[in-house]
């Protein structure tokens, strides 16, 4: 059974930072793209920034780029997101996803409030 859990999520005031992480289960994970969304009340859910396999090429939503950073562990099969510089604008659910050939699996989500 593939399985994704977030952690990390919580409150902090503007310009702080969090670190987010996904640990991954039941599915080789280095051979997968592993990809971080949001999703803001009353809004739809957006992609953060995403991960390759092999390369471990990245990329980013414009929204988040230079203050956000995807990482992953192979070893460990988990992936990271490290924000910085965090805006009120980024409060969301954050969720780690891994499409899996036609199945898509999604974490349960963490909160992150960004607010003084």
């Amino acid at each position: 059974q593939q399985h994704i859990v977030e952690s990390g999520g919580g409150l902090v005031q503007p310009g702080g930072s969090l670190r987010l992480s996904c640990a991954a289960s039941g599915f080789t994970f280095s051979t997968y793209r592993m990809s971080w969304y949001r999703q803001a009340p009353g809004k739809e859910r957006e992609l953060v920034a995403t991960i390759a396999s092999a390369s471990g090429s990245k990329n980013y939503a414009d929204s988040v780029k230079g203050r956000f950073t995807i990482s992953r562990d192979n070893v460990k099969n988990t992936v990271s997101l490290q924000m910085n510089s965090l805006k009120p604008e980024d409060t969301a659910v954050y969720y780690c996803y891994v499409r899996l050939g036609v199945v898509d699996v999604w974490g349960q989500g963490t909160q992150v409030t960004v607010s003084s």
